[in-house]
């Protein structure tokens, strides 16, 4: 649930306003930060398989570190650690938004989804239906993006342009991956795309707040 993990970073700057977006994104998509740095060490496993879901080809065989309910329970509560000065409730936004990977996940993936190491694995397998999965992540996604655009605005053309940039860049990429039927040319690409992607996006999220306030 690519762009429900955004949405949700997004809203929450409701719920922490002193938070940078680029802080709460982070949080939001950690688990998906993690993973191709574990995909690459070799620590986690990831198969490419055209047609195992609708939207995508991938299988996920074993990623229990940087996707399991109690693993994220304890990066959240890390991360939260790192940031709880920032905001009196920091800790608790962005222990949030990082389990919130999980709940996201178990809807969209088969059952794929472990509860901790070497645990059950769960999920709904939103994502073998196309038109359940816009109908879900589509109106998030615009649910997330209304919540912050009513939260902060811009203080300067850099913050209208900015944001717009990245807001559409995540959508055409979303809608890229639905609409591709290429798949990953090997589990080395999907690890430095998932790496590289996500510093540059936390980056920019970071740079494009930082030209925003929050409203009155």
């Amino acid at each position: 649930m690519f762009i429900g993990h955004i949405a949700l970073g997004l809203a929450a700057k409701r719920a922490a306003p002193r938070l940078s977006l680029g802080v709460l994104l982070a949080a939001a998509q950690l688990a998906d930060m993690l993973w191709p740095i574990l995909i690459l060490a070799g620590i986690e496993e990831v198969r490419v398989v055209p047609g195992i879901t609708r939207l995508t080809p991938l299988d996920f065989i074993s990623y229990p570190w940087s996707h399991s309910l109690v693993m994220l329970a304890a990066w959240g509560l890390a991360f939260g650690w790192i940031v709880r000065r920032r905001h009196p409730r920091a800790l608790a936004v962005v222990a949030a938004l990082v389990v919130s990977h999980w709940l996201l996940d178990f809807v969209t993936h088969r059952p794929d989804m472990p509860l901790y190491p070497g645990g059950p694995k769960f999920g709904l397998g939103l994502w073998n239906s196309l038109a359940g999965t816009l109908l879900v992540e589509v109106p998030l996604f615009l649910a997330g993006t209304w919540i912050y655009f009513h939260t902060t605005r811009a203080r300067d053309r850099t913050g209208i342009a900015a944001t717009f940039i990245l807001l559409a860049l995540l959508l055409a990429i979303y809608a890229g991956d639905i609409l591709s039927d290429a798949a990953p040319p090997s589990t080395a690409a999907i690890g430095i795309v998932g790496v590289a992607g996500s510093a540059i996006f936390t980056a920019w999220s970071w740079w494009a707040d930082a030209h925003r306030e929050v409203r009155p």
